[in-house]
């Protein structure tokens, strides 16, 4: 089992390249960013943990952008994973996305996750141009698109939301297959929408008992032909060394901590101590 973290970036605080690095030197595996292009002031999609318009942190209005943001990091690490959690690639174009990200995997070496949401903000996509009731169907015509774009010498794609004719576009990811991580609620629905089209699943912030959701969406990868086991990412507030073994058995492959919002020292500290915790652990 791999640990991570993830920075809700942000224009204050840690900046993503500190706090990559950091997270490296420290041991962990993968590093994450999220997404919001912007928020709506007048909406009528409430935030699933507030279960209003009221949002539980100011973050949201100030995001950075995540591929910059990971490219900052890439240019100061290694060995770390780039990842979102999560993005919303149906807010931008998908041919100049794919681009986008088959440069940084390029540049990075091969060391690029996409993880996507559907957008519980679903003004927010609106705005986009993409109908809250189709979002599934858009980013499923998305991710198709972007891995013809990654993987064909002449590509094409013809759907309803994504259509363009036979194509050349350059540079090639670095890995032969760019995994796709799907960040939502554990459900029958995400689950098959997983097994059809991405690799794995990060839960949500609220779903922490997720042994049977594990299995049911081990049992749809397996009806659906999908070989090995896909990657499920948990994340975690506070380190418990029984609920991790737990979760290793049950099929958890990486679990990820969000770091606070406060100044570079606190988060390097807490990344000390976080460090320090796992390790003492001594977990199988």
């Amino acid at each position: 089992m791999r640990f991570g973290v993830v920075l809700f970036t942000s224009d204050r605080g840690i900046t993503p390249a500190v706090a990559a690095k950091a997270a490296e030197e420290r041991g962990f595996r993968s590093f994450f960013v999220p997404e919001h292009t912007h928020i709506p002031v007048k909406r009528e999609a409430a935030h699933p943990g507030t279960g209003d318009a009221s949002l539980p942190d100011d973050r949201y209005t100030r995001t950075l952008d995540p591929w910059v943001s990971l490219a900052m990091a890439a240019a100061v690490t290694e060995t770390i994973e780039l990842s979102t959690a999560v993005a919303l690639p149906v807010e931008h174009d998908p041919i100049t996305l794919a681009k986008t990200i088959a440069t940084l995997d390029h540049l990075s070496g091969g060391r690029v996750t996409l993880g996507a949401g559907f957008g519980w903000n679903t003004d927010e996509l609106a705005d986009h141009g993409v109908p809250p009731n189709k979002r599934r169907t858009v980013l499923r015509e998305y991710i198709e698109a972007m891995r013809e774009l990654w993987t064909r010498e002449e590509s094409s794609y013809a759907g309803s939301y994504v259509n363009f004719g036979p194509s050349w576009a350059w540079p090639k990811p670095a890995q032969a297959h760019v995994p796709v991580l799907i960040g939502a609620a554990g459900t029958e629905k995400t689950f098959e929408w997983i097994a059809r089209t991405g690799d794995g699943w990060i839960t949500t912030p609220t779903e922490t008992d997720i042994s049977a959701r594990i299995a049911l969406l081990h049992k749809i990868w397996a009806d659906a032909g999908r070989e090995g086991k896909p990657r499920v990412l948990a994340l975690d507030f506070k380190p418990d060394r029984d609920r991790l073994v737990r979760w290793s058995e049950d099929g958890v492959t990486d679990v990820i901590y969000g770091l606070p919002d406060k100044s570079t020292e606190d988060v390097l500290a807490y990344l000390d101590r976080l460090s320090a915790k796992l390790t003492a652990m001594d977990l199988p």
